[in-house]
């Protein structure tokens, strides 16, 4: 295991520097590589945990990767090209590995069973296996004996009998998830009827993006989306795509800059699609000196620089929606710490059930650095510090990279001496750079095993 040791900050935050390409993308491009006929290049691949998680499970099933310098290849097989697997298929950390996955393995004609680390076989599954088993797929998990009804992983999709295949669906999703649209639609790629699914907002639409431009029958209307096989081949062709930075891990070194006075940071070529720019809303209605500069599109994935500008602004409190910035939430309260007056996280239920339940771990980061809080069922009201200094902590991450990288944010701020944060290895799993880039910028933090 590793600690971070996070020195407070002397000095500004100053430079121009990249962040990791969108993992949300990069899950997408691997899975749709796969099931493409040939050769598909994802271009500035990052690398992390959970996206390797994603490669190691389809190269399980026959299809093949090449690094080559900063892009990875994939070898597709074709939409009925996947090969049983001889071992369980371990999805990591990562939820959206295994609950994607799931959507397509539905649809096989073979078994398989996923797994996953401790986190992940706590999170709740029926909401992916329940929709799939009502379009004919046989999905079982292991019970949970904290929530009625619900599964988790491991997870066994066992084959479809011969001759039969997966029925049309329409579902109303309870929750706006992207994870569980992009599962239905994977596994419709395979249906004899269409696939018609509506959410209560518009959660991010990275795949269906994806799915037009790879020639899928795709209709969407607000927050509807309907993909109708009738009359498609059923060959998608492979393609090139070059990934945008990840908005996700950009949060962190823009939290980094708000609450370190006078500094001045770029992020380039972060992704802005607009169902993912919640947190720059919200950091907007906190009274950010944030610029944003746009620099055109990559796949139908609008891409800027987004920065933020040395400013004697403070920060003020404001009403945070986990629309469209639920992973963005601990970032945005680790800066709320250093506003002036409250800020309000509501609609954030969702993250009682990720890597940690991250409202309770937040409400024990904040409290550790001297930040009244006040949680919530479904988010917290933290009343800000402005003008006056974070103190020193010492915090566990519970194992999840968000929580790490909130902590050690909040540590350039303190006063006093220096923050430790434990178990800090999970950030590899979204930000394997992330110590290297915020020294990049001016901190000074120890890697201590």
């Amino acid at each position: 295991m590793t600690d971070l040791v996070v020195h407070p900050c002397e000095k500004p935050l100053r430079g121009s520097v990249p962040v990791p390409s969108d993992k949300s993308i990069a899950h997408r491009a691997l899975l749709l590589g796969a099931l493409c006929n040939g050769k598909s290049r994802i271009r500035q691949w990052a690398g992390g945990e959970d996206n390797e998680s994603t490669r190691g499970a389809l190269e399980a099933m026959g299809v093949a990767f090449v690094r080559d310098a900063h892009d990875m290849i994939v070898t597709g097989v074709g939409l009925f090209g996947l090969c049983a697997p001889a071992v369980a298929l371990d999805c990591g950390n990562s939820g959206t590995t295994m609950r994607l996955l799931t959507g397509i393995l539905a649809a096989q004609p073979f078994e398989s069973t996923l797994i996953g680390d401790a986190s992940l076989s706590t999170r709740p599954m029926m909401r992916v296996a329940g929709p799939l088993r009502a379009r004919g797929a046989r999905i079982d998990g292991a019970p949970d004996a904290a929530r009625k009804n619900e599964i988790t992983a491991p997870l066994r999709v066992h084959a479809l009998p011969e001759g039969t295949y997966l029925k049309g669906i329409e579902y109303e999703l309870p929750v706006a998830s992207a994870q569980v649209k992009s599962a239905l639609l994977l596994s419709g790629l395979y249906a004899h009827a269409p696939t018609t699914l509506r959410e209560p907002t518009l959660s991010r639409d990275h795949t269906e993006r994806m799915l037009a431009a790879l020639g899928v029958p795709l209709r969407t209307l607000a927050s509807m989306v309907e993909l109708d096989p009738a009359g498609w081949s059923g060959s998608m062709p492979a393609f090139d795509i070059a990934l945008p930075g990840d908005i996700s891990a950009a949060a962190f070194l823009l939290g980094a800059a708000l609450l370190v006075p006078g500094s001045s940071v770029v992020v380039r070529a972060v992704g802005t699609n607009p169902t993912r720019t919640g947190v720059l809303d919200a950091l907007r209605d906190m009274n950010a000196p944030l610029v944003v500069e746009p620099r055109g599109d990559e796949n139908g994935e609008p891409i800027a620089d987004v920065a933020i500008a040395a400013s004697e602004t403070t920060l003020s409190g404001a009403s945070v929606t986990a629309e469209r910035a639920i992973d963005e939430i601990p970032a945005l309260c680790a800066i709320a710490a250093c506003a002036r007056g409250t800020t309000t996280v509501r609609d954030a239920k969702e993250l009682r059930v990720k890597e940690s339940d991250r409202i309770a771990a937040m409400v024990t980061v904040l409290r550790a650095f001297g930040v009244e809080c006040e949680p919530r069922d479904d988010g917290m009201i933290v009343s800000g510090k402005a003008g006056a200094p974070l103190k020193p902590a010492t915090v566990d991450s519970l194992g999840d990279h968000r929580i790490a990288m909130s902590a050690a944010i909040m540590a350039l701020a303190a006063r006093g001496g220096p923050s430790r944060i434990t178990h800090a290895d999970c950030i590899a799993t979204s930000f394997p750079k992330f110590v290297g880039t915020l020294r990049a910028l001016g901190a000074a933090i120890d890697v201590i095993p």
